[in-house]
């Protein structure tokens, strides 16, 4: 695995990563109403690298040759979308955001776990991404490669998330009405992230 492979993967990564996706709409919301970014963006590269990990076991193989476990992870994965959403939009029709609708002191880094590890979009991206980046003669075993490769997306997500999360933080802390607004979309962005994951399984793919 040379340097150049390396700089392809991470330019590929980034792109992917700016994506809005279930991740920002978490980061953000968790930004905006909570304060707690660190804490969400540290669950969600928790989630990520648990799934680089699986990757580079060889679970990827088991996964493809069983739907039943792809069709598993989407549905829960899902299911807890549309929770956070639904969660996140209660929260955000309050009339002021207060330190009484923070989560536990675990509750933004368990969420993070969830909301990246259950993404079955997430999963599919690792898992078709990472083994077109190894190369059989690259000197590494291939273990190696896909763990490294896995690493290097956890951190750059983390990067650009943790910029995201700070960003609305600051930006949105003296406008409420401007945080709730965010708060509300990305309330409404996981619950329709979550529905179309079921349609896209079930409908679309039959």
């Amino acid at each position: 695995m040379d340097l150049a492979t390396t700089l392809a993967f991470a330019l590929l990564a980034l792109s992917l990563i700016a994506v809005p996706g279930p991740d920002w709409a978490f980061v953000l919301g968790s930004g905006v109403r909570d304060r707690k970014v660190a804490r969400a963006v540290g669950g969600l590269m928790v989630g990520y690298l648990l799934i680089a990990a699986a990757v580079a076991a060889g679970a990827g193989a088991l996964i493809a040759r069983t739907p039943l476990i792809l069709t598993l992870l989407t549905v829960g994965g899902a299911v807890y979308l549309v929770y956070l959403g639904v969660t996140t939009l209660r929260s955000a029709s309050s009339t002021t955001i207060s330190a009484e609708l923070s989560a536990p002191a675990g509750g933004h880094l368990r969420r993070g776990v969830a909301v990246s590890s259950l993404n079955p979009k997430g999963i599919l991206l690792l898992l078709a991404i990472l083994p077109q980046f190894t190369t059989p003669d690259g000197g590494w075993p291939l273990t190696a490669q896909l763990a490294t490769l896995g690493v290097l997306y956890v951190l750059l997500a983390g990067g650009f998330y943790l910029s995201l999360g700070l960003t609305a933080d600051r930006m949105l802390a003296s406008r409420p009405r401007a945080a709730r607004l965010v708060s509300r979309v990305s309330g409404v962005a996981m619950v329709v992230v979550g529905a179309s994951l079921v349609v896209e399984r079930f409908v679309i793919a039959h």
